[in-house]
C-alpha cells in the first residue's frame, strides 16, 4: 500500500443528490486538488515499490470490488480514495524507469498534464464546430509529426487509439483505393464479387497486423508470406510476380528484434507491380527522428501508408496512435461521413478522416509531447534508450548470457540457457518487483525480452534492473 487511507462506509445522511454535488464549484476543485495530489504521490512512489503490482493488491482489489451496484449516490472523496487506495497497489509501474515489457512509454510529465487539462475540457472532437481548439492543435500536431519522421508534407493522418486502429485506418484506405482501381466501387457494392486483394507480409509481421486484415474482410490466411532472415527481415530478392489489386507491408522494427525490412527493394518490386506500401511502424518509425539511426528507416518516406503509435516512443498517455496516408483522397474516401445534422464546416474536420465519430482529444497531448521535446529532444529520447539497449545487451553478454538479436534499435532478446532456465529467469525477475521484463517465443526458443522505450529510465535504472536480472540468472543456475 501507499500509506494512503482507505475510504470508510459512507453514512446515509451524508448521500447527496450527485448533481448537487457536481454544482458545487469549491468541492470539484477540491477534488481535483486531492486527485492531483494522490497521482503526484503515486508517480514520487514508483521508485520505491515493486514494478509489478504491490503483493497481494489484486487479491484485495478483487475483494473490494465485489460488491453489488449501490443504490445511490456516493461521496466522491470517498470514491477517489477507493481507487487510489485498491487500485494504486495493483497497477504496474509502467510510468517508472524501470519498466521494459511491451515497447510501453512513459508519460512525459507536461503530456499528462495536458491529458488532465484536456479531461477537464470535455471536448467532442469530431470536427471544428464541434472543438475549434482541438481541431487547430491536432493538425498543428499531425504536421509536426510529418516533420519530426520526414514524411510527405501532403500526407493526411488520423489520431486513433493505437495501432491495431492506425492499421485499420490505413488498410481501410488501401482496400479503398486498390479496388477503385480495379474497378471496383466497395463502398457502395462491399467486398462480394469484389477482385481478390493479394496482401503480401514478412513472415514475423506483427499479430495486430493479421486481426486488422479479419477485421476488412481480407483475411487472415489468405495473405503471401515472404520469408525472412534470422533477424525477422524479408529477404530482399525472389519477390513473386504482383497481378492485380495488392497491399505490400513493410515493418519498421520487428517487434522482438527491432530489424526493419530493407524498404528499398521491397517498395522498388511493389511500385512495379501497382502495389499499396503500407508500413507497420508502431515504433521502430521513430528513429526517423533520429539523425544517428533515421539510415534503418531508409526508403520508409516512400510507402503509401504508415501506422504508429504515439504511447510509445512519443511517451504521451495511452492511449494515441497515428495514422498517416500519402493521398488526402484515399483517406477521406474510406473514411468521410455525412448527415443531415453534421454539416461541413469549411475546415479540416477529423471526423471525416477517422474510423470514429466521438473521441477524445488525443491532439493535445501529442502536441504537447513534440512542443516539449522539440526535434533535439526527441531525437536525444530515442537515441537515449537505443543506448540504454545497448547497455543490457553489453552487460548481459559480459555474463554469459546469449542475445540473439542484433542490437540495431531498442530492442534486446536474451535467452539464460535452455528455456526452463530462461523461463525461471524471467519469473524471478518479474517477483524481484526490481524491474518487470517479458517473455517472448523466438526461433523456436523461449527467451526475455527487453524494451527501452521511456523518457523516464535513467542509466542508473539500466544498472540496478540489470543487476537484478543477472541474480536471477545466478540464482536459475547460470
Amino acid at each position: 500500500m501507499l500509506g494512503i487511507a482507505l475510504p470508510l462506509p459512507l453514512p446515509c445522511q451524508r448521500r447527496v443528490s450527485i448533481v448537487s454535488a457536481i454544482m458545487e464549484k469549491a468541492d470539484t476543485r477540491h477534488l481535483l486538488e486531492d486527485a492531483a495530489r494522490r497521482a503526484a504521490d503515486y508517480l514520487e512512489g514508483l521508485d520505491q515499490r515493486s514494478v509489478g503490482a504491490v503483493e497481494g493488491a489484486a487479491e484485495r482489489l478483487a475483494v473490494a470490488l465485489d460488491t453489488p451496484l449501490p443504490d445511490g449516490p456516493g461521496d466522491e472523496m470517498d470514491v477517489l480514495g477507493f481507487l487510489d487506495g485498491y487500485g494504486s497497489p495493483a497497477t504496474v509501474a509502467s510510468a517508472g524507469g524501470r519498466y521494459f515489457g511491451f515497447v510501453t512509454g512513459g508519460a512525459i510529465p507536461a503530456t499528462l498534464a495536458a491529458n488532465i487539462l484536456a479531461g477537464a475540457w470535455d471536448q467532442n472532437c469530431f470536427s471544428s464546430v464541434s472543438s475549434p481548439a482541438v481541431a487547430m492543435f491536432e493538425e498543428t500536431a499531425l504536421r509536426w509529426v510529418k516533420e519530426a519522421l520526414g514524411l510527405p508534407p501532403s500526407a493526411e493522418g488520423a489520431l486513433v487509439t493505437g495501432g491495431t486502429m492506425a492499421h485499420f485506418t490505413c488498410l481501410a484506405a488501401a482496400r479503398n483505393r486498390v479496388l477503385n482501381q480495379a474497378g471496383w466501387d466497395v463502398d457502395a457494392k462491399g467486398l462480394f464479387g469484389a477482385p481478390e486483394i493479394t496482401v503480401i507480409v514478412g513472415a514475423e509481421a506483427h499479430a495486430s497486423l493479421f486481426k486488422v486484415l479479419s477485421m476488412l474482410g481480407l483475411g487472415r490466411d489468405r495473405v503471401t508470406i515472404l520469408p525472412v532472415d534470422d533477424q525477422g527481415r524479408i529477404r530482399a530478392g525472389n519477390f513473386p510476380t504482383i497481378d492485380g489489386p495488392a497491399i505490400v507491408c513493410l515493418q519498421a522494427g520487428n517487434v522482438n528484434s527491432g530489424a526493419f525490412d530493407p524498404a528499398t527493394p521491397i517498395t522498388d518490386w511493389a511500385r512495379a507491380g501497382g502495389a499499396w506500401i503500407h508500413v507497420d511502424g508502431a515504433f521502430g518509425i521513430w528513429a526517423l527522428a533520429s539523425p544517428d539511426l533515421a539510415h534503418l528507416a531508409d526508403g520508409y518516406q516512400a510507402a503509401d501508408s504508415w501506422a504508429m503509435d504515439a504511447h510509445k516512443w512519443l511517451n504521451v498517455p495511452y492511449d494515441s496512435g497515428v495514422a498517416l496516408v500519402r493521398d488526402r483522397s484515399a483517406l477521406a474516401e474510406a473514411m468521410a461521413i455525412s448527415s443531415a445534422y453534421l454539416l461541413a464546416s469549411g475546415n479540416r474536420d477529423a471526423i471525416n478522416f477517422t474510423p470514429d465519430a466521438s473521441r477524445r482529444a488525443r491532439a493535445i497531448e501529442v502536441w504537447t509531447a513534440l512542443k516539449s521535446l522539440g526535434r533535439s529532444g526527441l531525437a536525444d529520447l530515442v537515441d537515449r534508450n537505443c543506448r540504454q539497449a545497448r547497455q543490457f545487451a553489453d552487460g548481459l553478454r559480459e555474463e554469459g548470457v546469449e542475445i540473439l538479436n542484433e542490437v540495431v534499435l531498442n530492442q534486446v532478446v536474451a535467452a539464460f540457457g535452455n528455456d526452463d532456465r530462461t523461463n525461471r529467469v524471467i519469473s524471478l525477475v518479474q517477483e524481484s518487483g526490481e524491474c518487470w521484463c517479458g517473455g517472448t517465443h523466438w526461433h523456436g526458443r523461449v527467451a526475455m525480452r527487453i524494451s527501452t522505450s521511456s523518457w523516464a529510465t535513467t542509466d542508473e535504472d539500466v544498472a540496478r534492473s540489470l543487476a537484478a536480472i543477472l541474480k536471477a540468472h545466478r540464482e536459475s543456475g547460470g
